[in-house]
């Protein structure tokens, strides 16, 4: 169970509200957040199914291919990356660990990457690489929601609340909360990218049930910085300064963006006085070495992940 912490801040205290994280992102040290619970059944049913390889997809600089490479470690299985982009970036901070701990790459151009949702290129994809299992990109199918369901769970015996927030990229974890949650409580994704009822309809498409059977959850989608792993200078600097006031770590694509959303809200009034809000903190803290690498952060201003960009393996396996 991961634990509840406070977030004692003036913007919170000036809205009159009672603000408090759920820690995700200290599950484990490498698969945490939404990524420990969306593998965490999925490769459970690997193994009872007798299961020898996953494959699943990602960008190059994806939470879950990291996660799920260092999971199928653990679980001693194969598995393959397919991931969107060139072969220059088996290189990087996120896919020399995924090498490091044994994942294949297999890189396709962006035509082929949007074949994904297909039936007919998953079906070549499973006949190609015989008992193989796979998963969607982000991680996020049914068995995902049992495991985000969880949390719910763990909520009703840590504290009582209104509402409860969450990034959304995939929409696998709002959806895993919103069926777990049964309309308990006001349930709210902060949208990280551009995005007109995609996600909307993704998250309902994953639920067991018409939408409007769970009227209690909405997204909001004005606070994507521009959209999926954008985000300006300005941004950072107010990240970095709730990083040191909270002494959280928080990471801009998906649970900073959340934060600023959340800070934006409640001076707006978005909350009445006296709500008690709990936000998921999703994890993806790796995304930190990518961004740094790449220049588009300051590693002093964040709580870096375990291992630094310059420490990332050069031990790696050559692409197959």
């Amino acid at each position: 169970m991961s634990p509840l912490q406070p977030i004692l801040i003036d913007e919170f205290k000036r809205a009159g509200i009672d603000v408090m994280i759920k820690r995700d992102d200290l599950l484990h040290p490498i698969i945490s957040g939404n990524k420990w619970r969306k593998l965490k059944y999925n490769l459970h049913e690997a193994k009872n199914q007798g299961i020898k390889k996953v494959i699943s997809f990602g960008g190059a600089y994806s939470n879950h291919i990291h996660a799920l490479a260092y999971a199928c470690k653990l679980q001693q299985l194969d598995c393959l990356g397919i991931i969107r982009g060139e072969p220059e970036y088996q290189n990087n901070f996120t896919l020399s660990w995924a090498r490091h701990w044994g994942m294949n790459l297999q890189f396709v151009d962006r035509q082929t990457y949007r074949l994904r949702h297909q039936q007919a290129f998953l079906q070549q994809l499973a006949s190609q690489h015989e008992r193989s299992m796979i998963i969607p990109e982000g991680g996020s199918n049914h068995l995902a929601l049992a495991g985000v369901a969880e949390i719910i769970d763990e909520l009703e015996l840590q504290t009582k609340y209104d509402y409860l927030v969450t990034p959304v990229g995939s929409g696998g974890t709002l959806a895993g909360l919103i069926q777990a949650d049964k309309s308990r409580h006001q349930l709210l994704g902060i949208s990280v990218l551009k995005q007109d009822g995609y996600l909307e309809q993704e998250v309902a498409n994953l639920l067991p049930q018409s939408a409007q059977a769970y009227p209690n959850w909405r997204i909001i989608n004005d606070h994507h910085c521009g959209g999926y792993g954008k985000f300006k200078a300005e941004h950072v600097a107010q990240i970095a300064d709730l990083i040191q006031r909270t002494n959280i770590p928080f990471e801009p694509v998906y649970s900073g963006k959340m934060m600023l959303a959340l800070m934006a809200m409640a001076k707006s009034g978005y909350f009445a006085p006296g709500s008690r809000v709990v936000l998921l903190h999703t994890g993806g803290l790796q995304g930190l070495g990518g961004l740094a690498q790449r220049q588009r952060i300051n590693p002093s201003d964040f709580i870096m992940p375990i291992s630094a960009p310059d420490s990332a393996p050069d031990s790696a396996q050559s692409t197959k």
